[in-house]
C-alpha cells in the first residue's frame, strides 16, 4: 500500500479551538498546526487566497467537502458544486466529497423514502459526470447516524448511482450507525475512494484515533489488501464529553505516528 500523504478535514480544529477559547481560529492558526502535527495537507473549499496560505505552510489540498439535500427534487449543481470543483482542480485536488445532509435539517433526520434515496443516486451521477470531466473523483460522505439513513445513503451509491461515484467511508459516523467501516470497506472496495479517520468509543469520538472501538490496525491492513492508494485523511473531533487531555496538534501527530507505524509493520 503506498497512500498519498495524510490530510485532515477542517472542522474538528475550529470546534476544539471553539472549546478552549469560545472563539474561532484564524486559518493561519490552524495550518501551522496541522503542519506541525506533520500532515501533508487539508480538505477545504480553495479559495486561491486558502492555497495560497496553505502553501506557506507546506500543505497541499486534497479534496473538497460539499454539503447537499440530495434527497430533494431538484439541485442546481452548477450553482452549489461546480465553483468548488474547478477551484478544486484548479489547485491540484482530486477528491470531490458530497455530503448526504439530513432530511428535516441537522439535529431532525428524518427517514427518508426509497424514492429519495433513488434520487440521490441521481444527483451523485450528475455530479460525477460534470466534476469528472474536470479530472475529479466524486465520492459521498456518509454523516447519518442512524442504520436506516445510513444503509440508504449507502445503496444511493451502490445500486442508483453511476459506476463513476465513489464512497468516503467516514468510520467514525458508520460506527455510530451500527456499521463496522472495515467491512464497508471489504465488501466495497471497488467503490472505495476517499475516507475520513475517527475513533470512538461508541456514540462518543476518542481524542485520536489510537485508541476505541475501531481497530485501526486492522483497517490498515484491509486498506493493503484492497492497494488503496488514496489520501487518509482525519476527523478528529475534541468535544466537552470526551474530556480531551492533549491538544489536537498532539493527538494528531501521535495518530499519524501511529498509522505509520501500522503501514510499515503491514508492508
Amino acid at each position: 500500500m503506498k497512500i498519498v500523504g495524510f490530510s485532515t478535514g477542517m472542522y474538528g480544529w475550529y470546534e476544539r479551538h471553539w472549546l478552549d477559547h469560545k472563539k474561532e481560529p484564524t486559518l493561519e492558526e490552524i495550518f501551522r498546526s496541522c503542519r506541525e502535527a506533520g500532515m501533508d495537507a487539508v480538505e477545504i473549499d480553495p479559495e486561491p487566497e486558502i492555497v495560497s496560505l496553505a502553501k506557506t505552510y507546506g500543505l497541499s489540498i486534497s479534496g473538497s467537502y460539499v454539503g447537499l439535500p440530495l434527497h430533494e427534487s431538484s439541485i442546481n449543481i452548477e450553482e452549489t458544486v461546480m465553483p468548488i470543483a474547478r477551484r478544486l482542480a484548479e489547485a491540484g485536488g482530486k477528491d470531490l466529497l458530497v455530503n448526504a445532509d439530513p432530511k428535516g435539517g441537522w439535529g431532525v433526520s428524518l427517514p427518508k423514502t426509497e424514492d429519495e434515496f433513488k434520487r440521490q443516486g441521481d444527483h451523485l451521477s450528475r455530479i460525477a459526470s460534470a466534476a469528472g470531466a474536470l479530472g475529479l473523483k466524486v465520492s459521498m460522505h456518509n454523516h447519518a447516524d442512524d442504520q436506516h439513513n445510513a444503509e440508504g445513503d449507502l445503496r444511493s451509491v451502490i445500486e442508483y448511482s453511476s459506476k463513476e461515484v465513489g464512497l468516503c467511508i467516514d468510520t467514525g459516523w458508520a460506527h455510530v450507525a451500527g456499521f463496522n467501516p472495515i467491512e464497508w470497506i471489504e465488501k466495497y472496495s471497488d467503490r472505495t475512494y476517499a475516507f475520513h479517520l475517527r475513533n470512538q468509543n461508541g456514540h462518543i469520538p476518542t481524542e485520536d484515533l489510537i485508541d476505541g472501538d475501531i481497530n485501526m490496525q486492522n483497517l490498515i491492513r484491509v486498506l493493503k489488501d484492497i492497494e488503496y492508494n488514496g489520501w487518509l485523511t482525519f476527523e478528529l473531533w475534541h468535544r466537552e464529553d470526551n474530556h480531551p487531555r492533549r491538544s489536537l496538534m498532539e493527538d494528531t501527530k501521535n495518530s499519524i505516528d501511529y498509522l505509520k507505524q501500522a503501514i510499515r509493520e503491514i508492508n
